[in-house]
Parts: C-alpha cells; structure tokens; sequence
C-alpha cells in the first residue's frame, strides 16, 4: 500500500508567546487527493503548512509526506512540495519569466531544462504574453497564477494552496480552479485552504475543519456534510450553501 502525501501524527505547536495553535492535530491526505483544510482565521491551518514546510518549528509530533519523515528526511520531503502561500513574495521588479526559471534553480534543475517548463507553465496559466513583463505590471489575479507557475516548476507531487484565489475575480478563479483540477486528475495531491466555502465543496474529496487548534470534522466531503448538516430551511432569511452552514455550525462560538 501506497503511503499517503502527507501524514500528521499528533501535530502540537506552543509559540514563545504562549500561544497554543495546534493541540494535537493527526490527519492523512491520500496520493492524488484534492483535499481541504479549512478553519476560521487563526485556527492552526497556515501553522499546520508552515510546520509540514519547514517555515514554522513545531513542539512535539511527526509529519511525513510520500512517507518521508520531515524530521530525518528534511530534503526529501521538501522536495516532494511545492507551496503557494498567502502572500505575494517575489521581486516585482522581475521578469515574471526569470522569477519562475530562478526558483527551479534553488532546486538545482538547469536552465536549459527550466525556461522551456517555465514557458509551458506560464502559458498554461494564461501568462504567455507576460513572461518579459517585470510582475509589478501583474493584476493580483495574474500574480497568484504566478505564484502557482513557480511553485509547479520543480514538478512536485504535493501542491499545498493557502488562499489562492483571495482577491482573484470570478473568471480568473474559474479559469485557475480548472487548470489545477486537470493536475489533480493527472496525479497531483493537492491541499487547499480557503474562505471560499462553495469552491470546496466543488473541487476537493476530502476535508478536515479544524478549530482552536483541533481538528473538529474529517472526512469525505459527502461524509462531513451528511454527518453534520441539518437539512432544515432557513428561518431567517439568507442561508449558504451546505459547507457553509457545517462550517458555521462546526466553528461558531454560540
């Protein structure tokens, strides 16, 4: 049996501050996944991606990605990865081409091999006609594609999405949500977290939702939803879609 693409085993994280973000996190994402983390802001989701990342240091657990342990196999597991965080951190006064070729050599692949596969990426990613435009002439959708195209470029099999379409409008997050759910189909485990509740509900298989550092509901996404969602009508005007209401109800204080 195939070990799975990321494996957490009682993940705890106490920042310096006191702080206890995560409290005792265990969750397994299958190979070729679309799988769905999600939480309100300040729940553990980007402290469980920093620590799987090796951005974050964690206080007691274990993390394996493809079955390579992060503790012992550091390189290995990182290799496995490819992250497109919450925030824009490339040089804006970069060549969108260079930035993408640049980080496939922190992975050691040559130039010859890296600017055709940045080329194809970008032009996958509706880029094709921005590769010699320095990224500060980038709409925030298109640096986000940017982002993904730099965190493909060294052919990972884990692609790990934090907030990918935050400001991104309707078509460029429809278009975005395509060309990666064709990766998906090919083979690609992806993790996604996301205030966009009805997206993943759509696209991903499975889902965790976690609060206050636990994880609160795992699970298929049918399966949470059956579990959890109350199937009443709405009593007092608006109601969201059926992630939303398990989320809420999962997550609210009351």
């Amino acid at each position: 049996m195939s070990a799975p693409a990321l494996k957490i085993t009682d993940l705890k994280k106490t920042y310096a501050t006191g702080t206890v973000a995560l409290k005792g996190v265990s969750l397994e994402i299958p190979q070729g996944d679309f799988f769905a983390l999600l939480g309100p802001n300040g729940a553990g989701k980007t402290t469980i991606i920093g620590i799987t990342t090796g951005l974050v240091n964690k206080t007691s657990g274990t993390i394996e990605v493809f079955g390579h342990n992060t503790d012992t196999e550091t390189e290995l597991a990182k290799m496995q990865i490819g992250l497109v965080g919450q925030e824009v951190n490339f040089n804006p006064f970069e060549k969108t081409l260079n930035i993408v070729v640049n980080q496939a050599g922190y992975y050691g692949i040559p130039r010859s091999v890296a600017i055709p596969r940045a080329r194809k990426l970008l032009t996958d990613l509706g880029l094709g006609e921005k590769m010699d435009q320095n990224a500060m002439t980038l709409s925030g959708g298109m640096k986000r594609r940017l982002m993904i195209a730099r965190a493909l470029v060294n052919e990972p099999k884990f692609l790990i999405l934090d907030e990918p379409t935050a400001g991104v409008d309707v078509e460029l997050r429809r278009g975005m949500w395509d060309y990666l759910t064709g990766l998906s189909k090919s083979g690609l485990t992806i993790l996604l977290t996301t205030h966009y509740l009805e997206e993943a509900e759509q696209l991903c298989k499975h889902v965790a939702i976690i609060n206050k550092g636990q994880i609160v509901a795992m699970g298929t996404m049918e399966e949470v939803i059956a579990t959890h969602h109350s199937g009443e009508p709405a009593k007092d005007g608006y109601r969201g879609g059926r992630l939303e209401e398990v989320f809420l109800k999962l997550t609210s204080d009351k």
